[in-house]
Order: C-alpha cells, then sequence, then structure tokens
C-alpha cells in the first residue's frame, strides 16, 4: 500500500512540474530530470567555483542520515535512546534535535529545530544493506535559522546572515569552465556498512566534515585535501572538540559528543539559504531560459562576427564590381544566416537548432537530453522566437543588398 501511496505521490508531483519550474528542494531531492537536476547544477557551481557548498551540504545530510541510521539502530535492537545514550537524551530534550521523531522525544515540551528549509531526506536503514537515501517533498521555507546549540566556543549561535555576504560572493575562487564534471558529489546514495553503526563513527563523520570543509585554509586533513567554505562568523567552528582515535571518556567529552548528531545544522541551513537564494535563480535562468554554456555562447559570438565580415565583403563585392545576373546576390542569405544565428545565439544564450533537437549544453559543446517537461515547453517557445528574429534579420540583410543598385568601380 505504502509502495502504491510513493508511486501515486511521484505520478502527482510529475504531474504538477509540467505547469511550473522546479523547487530548490526538489532539485536536491533528486526529483528533477536534465537540465534542471542535481547534476547540471552541480556542473553549473563548477564553472563559478562554488561547487564546495553544495558538496558541504551533501556529506552534512549524508552524517545526518547516518546519525539517524545509528538511532534507528539502537530502536531495532529494543534499547532506548534514554538507556543507550543518556547524554544525548538529556541534551536533545533541553535543546531540541532535528532527530526528534527517530528518538521519541516529546517535542511539544522539549526545543524544536526547525529544518524545513532543507526539506529533510529521511531514510529507511537496512541492518544488511545499508542506508537508502529518499527524499521528502518540503516547502522552500524562508525563516530565520535556526539556533545552533552548542555549550563550548567552538560552535555559536547563528544569526540571520547578512544577504550581502554569500558563499557565492566571498568565495574569492577562480571559475573553473573546463572543470571535471564527472565528480558529482562525493557523497553516496547508500551509505555501507557490515554491522550496526557506532558512536565512533559519527565522530569520525564529524570530524571528516571539519577537516574538509571547515578548518581554517592550509589545514590539510587525512585525505590530503582541504576546501574550506564562506561561513559568518557566528556559524565559524574553529577547533573540532573530540578525537576519534578513541571513545570520550571524561564528563566534558561526554556531553561535547552529545553535540556531534546536530553539529553542523546550522550551517547546513545558512549554505542551503546561501545557494537557493543566489545561486539557485540563476542556475534556473541559464538552464531553463537557455541551452548554451558561456564558453560556448562566447565562441558562437566570434565564429558569427567572423562569419557577418565575410558576408559583407561578398555583398560589397558584388555590388560595386556590379556583377549580373543581379539575382546572385540572394546566395547572401547563407552567410548572413549563418552570422545572425551565431550573434543571436550568443544574445540569448540559445541554440534554437539544438532545442528542436531536444537536446541542451551540460558543458561546452556536449549535450544532453532535455527531459524535464515545463522546461522543454519555456526552451520551445523562446527558439521559435529566435528562429522568427533570425528569419526576419536575414530576410532584411538579404533584400537590402539585393535592392542597391550596382556600380562598378
Amino acid at each position: 500500500m505504502n509502495a502504491k501511496e510513493d508511486e501515486g505521490r511521484r505520478r502527482d508531483d510529475g504531474a504538477d512540474r509540467r505547469n511550473r519550474l522546479p523547487t530548490f528542494t526538489e532539485v536536491l531531492s533528486r526529483k528533477t530530470r536534465p537540465p534542471v537536476d542535481l547534476f547540471m547544477f552541480y556542473v553549473f557551481l563548477q564553472r563559478e567555483g562554488a561547487e564546495d557548498i553544495l558538496d558541504f551540504w551533501l556529506d552534512v545530510q549524508q552524517h545526518e542520515n547516518l546519525c539517524r541510521a545509528y538511532f534507528k539502530d539502537i530502536r531495532k535492537s529494543g534499547r532506548t535512546i534514554r538507556e543507550e545514550w543518556p547524554e544525548y537524551w538529556d541534551y536533545a530534550r533541553r535543546r531540541g534535535s532535528i532527530y526528534g521523531t527517530v528518538v521519541g522525544l516529546n517535542q511539544q515540551t522539549g526545543g524544536k529545530r526547525n529544518t524545513a528549509s532543507t526539506g529533510e531526506l529521511l531514510s529507511d536503514p537496512s541492518a544488511s544493506a545499508g542506508l537508502d537515501e529518499k527524499a521528502a517533498a518540503a516547502a522552500a521555507a524562508r525563516s530565520p535559522s535556526p539556533r545552533m546549540m552548542s555549550t563550548t566556543p567552538a560552535t555559536a549561535v547563528a544569526t540571520e546572515p547578512p544577504r550581502s555576504t554569500t558563499p557565492f560572493s566571498l568565495t574569492g575562487r577562480t571559475s573553473m569552465l573546463l572543470h571535471n564534471t564527472r565528480r558529482v558529489s562525493r557523497t553516496p546514495m547508500v551509505i555501507p556498512r557490515s554491522g550496526p553503526i557506532t558512536r565512533q563513527r559519527l565522530i569520525e563523520s564529524a570530524e571528516q566534515i571539519y577537516t574538509r570543509y571547515l578548518a581554517p585554509a592550509g589545514t590539510v586533513g587525512s585525505s590530503g585535501e582541504n576546501h574550506e567554505i564562506y561561513l559568518p562568523p557566528a556559524l565559524r567552528i574553529h577547533s573540532f572538540p573530540l578525537n576519534n582515535e578513541r571513545e570520550p571518556r571524561s564528563q566534558n567529552e561526554m556531553s561535547l559528543m552529545a553535540q556531534i548528531p546536530d553539529m553542523y545544522h546550522a550551517q547546513k541551513e545558512y549554505c542551503f539559504r546561501a545557494m537557493e537564494q543566489d545561486a539557485f535563480p540563476r542556475f534556473l535562468r541559464a538552464k531553463a531560459f537557455g541551452n548554451l554554456t558561456p564558453v560556448s555562447a562566447l565562441v558562437r559570438l566570434i565564429v558569427g562576427l567572423i562569419v557577418l565580415w565575410i558576408g559583407l565583403a561578398v555583398g560589397f563585392s558584388l555590388i560595386f564590381l556590379d556583377v549580373h545576373p543581379k539575382s546572385k546576390r540572394f546566395f547572401l542569405f547563407i552567410p548572413f544566416a549563418i552570422a545572425i544565428l551565431f550573434l543571436v545565439s550568443h544574445q540569448y544564450e540559445l541554440d534554437p537548432i539544438l532545442v528542436f533537437l531536444g537536446h541542451s549544453e551540460s558543458t561546452p559543446f556536449r549535450t544532453l537530453h532535455i527531459r524535464e517537461p515545463y522546461v522543454k515547453k519555456l526552451l520551445l517557445g523562446r527558439a521559435l522566437w529566435v528562429s522568427a528574429v533570425v528569419a526576419a534579420c536575414v530576410v532584411a540583410l538579404t533584400m537590402i543588398f539585393w535592392a542597391v543598385p550596382g556600380r562598378r568601380l
């Protein structure tokens, strides 16, 4: 019955998207199809040198799924979270937690943590196979950031970040137009495991995220990579408080350990808002209203100008040499058509021929099929408009050069 309900829900979502553009939550949930899917959004961020923001969001999402799998493993074993991990139970009961429904907290009496803006992805882990990541539809909320729960200087209370400071405006990195596009995400769809998930593994997951994305620039972790992302001062974490080589022993370490499951949720919320308000609208404009990459559009501009110069040179030669018959000038429509097509395609960042073939560029001169229904309809309408503009300009230029009387110099 649940499978039928899920199938019906997917059909309803698909029918709904036939009349609108997808939301950012739907893209992150892998519910959309090219050219507005998660892969194309990742490629778009790569061109801006900001794909680490999306990597961070996905890795934190995977960390949270790992924590959910841990809590569900405890429930399947017949024990309660309160018995197995009393420090976390007390911490979550007092401060609130995003795993309230998983651990069985009474959220009416405890603090609540808002997760609507990230569209919380739920999981149903299997003890033998792992954890399948599923997407739960959620509206893209614009509520204030939730509080980052902490008792140490390592994490601070999150405040609403200024709109002018985003990871995209202050990234300080150069654009990578020809970056390798095969690395869409390091986040796997299934959490590999050979047995129950331990708290030590949660520490390792949290430290890997800190080392890769939050440690100061120049710090190199075990993977040999450091991609520090921009965060406002209130959300920065300056050190990782636990050692993943041994179990926490002291009371202070156990208190810090209790914060691991919710440790990066405020930072994840900030990155979600930054992508949703800054990069995602530009991504939709680029992929839902155009089908060319910036490099491809620039090449079309250069080629269009060269072909237009050739066409004009030939046209003026036919006029000033007074070549007969005059009907030969009609062949000027060939270079004019190529030149105007390339120039208008550059202006609109849309190639109508590719649209009519059902293709959109993913990387320069590499295309994929357009599969999102509403985007296909939008691009087809714009392609017809661009074709009409090209045809009108070509006819006008050709008729002008045909109507000018010849004069041999």
